[in-house]
């Protein structure tokens, strides 16, 4: 990729195709190693289960993740409803210094952390009018994605597939669906397994990608954090390549004229 290959969110740019998360890793040591090696430059922390300051008397995240080196995404893992949601938010901000990008996720069950969608349009019109750049995780539905959109959210982010399965994209068909109408940026948000899972993601032409368990979950997450870095950058590359047409039947790849007739 050119160092001419940014995107946007909002008033911000950057380089980095891969957000990564902050939870389950064994130790904060390991977080911090395992987000240098991704080389991301967006990082989510779920404000509800991480301590960025609201507790002084514990381990604080900050200390290993600089908000001088990396731009903090607050996230509202944990909210089921629009109420809680925006509540989260409103801390993130207060802890942050009036930092206002957030991502926003209302879940609807323990079981599925399947997107509720009208209370997660609820929130979103909600954070929208208290002046928040909004992120939003939603489900691969086109019409909800659009429907987002308008209401000024800076990115679409439907899930690959459940939070936390490793199951990768299973339905390609509506996320490229989303991609064509947007005019803003679109990440793939859960369901990342391993590396093919996010080129995949990239090579479709997603702008991004988002994970956390995919890398915290790893038996190496260092490792795999510098995987998941090498495949967001080849899946973009072989976007702006532009593959190769799929065809039915074989197509020989030396030329034919000048053969040697026996």
């Amino acid at each position: 990729m050119t160092k001419q290959d940014t995107f946007k969110l909002g008033t911000r740019e950057f380089s980095s195709r891969l957000l990564v998360g902050t939870g389950k890793y064994k130790d904060l040591q390991e977080t911090g190693e395992a987000i240098a090696a991704s080389g991301a430059e967006i990082v989510t922390v779920a404000v509800r289960r991480t301590n960025i300051g609201q507790n002084p008397d514990e381990p604080n995240l900050l200390d290993v993740i600089s908000p001088e080196r990396y731009t903090l995404l607050p996230n509202t893992a944990g909210c089921y409803n629009a109420k809680d949601a925006v509540r989260t938010c409103m801390l993130a901000r207060e802890l942050l210094d009036g930092h206002n990008l957030v991502k926003l996720e209302v879940l609807g069950d323990q079981k599925t952390l399947y997107p509720n969608m009208r209370e997660t349009f609820l929130a979103t019109e909600k954070l929208i009018a208290e002046g928040f750049e909004v992120m939003v995780y939603c489900n691969d539905d086109p019409i909800a994605a659009k429907e987002l959109e308008a209401m000024g959210c800076i990115a679409i982010m439907p899930l690959g597939s459940l939070i936390g399965s490793g199951l990768g994209i299973l339905n390609p068909h509506n996320i490229r669906l989303i991609m064509e109408d947007a005019q803003v940026p679109v990440l793939v948000d859960a369901g990342v397994g391993t590396a093919s899972d996010a080129a995949i993601a990239m090579e479709m032409g997603c702008d991004g990608v988002l994970m956390n368990t995919a890398i915290a979950h790893a038996q190496n997450p260092v490792l795999m954090a510098s995987a998941m870095k090498k495949a967001i950058e080849a899946g973009r590359e072989a976007y702006l390549a532009g593959r190769m047409p799929r065809k039915a039947y074989a197509s020989a790849s030396s030329p034919l004229e000048g053969l040697i007739n026996s």
